[in-house]
């Protein structure tokens, strides 16, 4: 039976562990080792144990990484070129870097995603309750006093009894949301899952295509700092976003442009890869010899950019939620409460 992939905050701890292991003059072998003895949970301590065993062997992290099954290849790829680069150090901190921002966006999308819909289902759940129990017992005192829900209040009690009616329905269809809403906030492969479908279909323009610059100038900055050329680190950058086909196809429009010997700010700028503010700092960083610290800077901020927006958009839904929400309630309740005031200042 294939073995779970390990999570991105396994990876992430165990790559900044490792490097900082590496950092303080320990070796690649008695740095796994270390790591291993430090696990609570005893499935991972002995992995760690093996792959400390595989590389005393002689094996290499990378390839031993990769035999375990456990790690993603583009993680064993960028291990493998740091290491014919002298620089494993510097693609696990990389690698550091890349799992810890996809956690953080991981935390917004879920929060920006769950809590409006829970929002919604409660006000829905309101709605639905004034529309099925509290509109007919006015209903009651209305043909108590000779009279009948007319006009808005009888249409909102006619959808009432409609709704009343298929209760078993309704009520199906509200735990479905809610069995969603669980699997949304709990299992990460179903929350994985469903945002990459979202951004193969939408995730080109508007906040997405904001996360999704971030996205990739992490992916760029994580490949330059392990010792990949440009080009390389563009095609390795491209792989990660396999969920969003249009940032694969501006890589691979930025790489003909390239291979066509266009100048990099040129290529880099004509095929939309990063914003122009962007691609003139990494151009300048590239001449200056410093091309891997500004594209790290790069990745920072566009990665926050991305992650300011999501919170800009959810500080805008959430408000109109409750403003909607209120005005239908406010609109169900004085629908029947002022026939209600004058048949009873008729009879005072």
């Amino acid at each position: 039976m294939r073995e779970k992939p390990l999570s991105n905050q396994t990876l992430m701890d165990l790559c900044g562990g490792l490097a900082l292991l590496l950092h303080a003059g320990v070796g690649t072998a008695d740095g796994l080792d270390l790591l291993g003895q430090q696990q609570e949970e005893p499935a991972l301590a002995k992995l760690l144990t093996d792959l400390a065993r595989r590389v005393d062997d002689g094996a290499s992290l990378a390839q031993a990484l990769e035999d375990s099954g456990r790690f993603p290849h583009y993680l064993c790829a960028l291990i493998e070129v740091g290491e014919a680069a002298g620089r494993t150090e510097e693609a696990l901190a990389a690698l550091e870097r890349h799992y810890e921002s996809r956690m953080s966006l991981d935390r917004r999308l879920r929060s920006a995603l769950l809590y409006p819909c829970i929002l919604m289902l409660i006000m829905l759940g309101v709605i639905v309750v004034l529309l099925t129990k509290v509109l007919p017992v006015f209903d009651q005192v209305y043909a108590g006093l000779g009279g009948s829900l007319t006009g808005v209040a009888g249409g909102l009690l006619a959808l009432g009894r409609v709704l009343d009616g298929g209760m078993p329905v309704l009520c199906a269809l509200l735990g479905a949301a809610g069995i969603f809403l669980v699997l949304f906030s709990l299992s990460e492969g179903f929350r994985r899952r469903l945002v990459s479908g979202w951004r193969r279909r939408f995730g080109d323009r508007g906040v997405s295509r904001k996360i999704d610059d971030g996205r990739f100038a992490q992916a760029l900055s994580m490949g330059m700092a392990s010792g990949l050329p440009l080009e390389d680190a563009l095609t390795q950058a491209a792989g990660l976003l396999e969920d969003s086909p249009s940032a694969q196809a501006r890589c691979r429009d930025c790489l003909e442009r390239l291979d066509r010997g266009e100048e990099l700010a040129q290529a880099v700028r004509q095929s939309e890869v990063l914003p122009p503010a962007e691609c003139r700092l990494l151009a300048l960083g590239l001449r200056s010899g410093s091309g891997d610290r500004v594209m790290e800077d790069i990745a920072r901020r566009l990665g926050q950019a991305g992650e300011d927006a999501l919170e800009d958009r959810v500080s805008r839904v959430e408000p109109a939620l409750v403003g909607v929400t209120s005005v239908l309630v406010g609109v169900i309740l004085l629908s029947v409460m002022l026939p209600l005031m004058h048949i009873m200042s008729a009879i005072g």
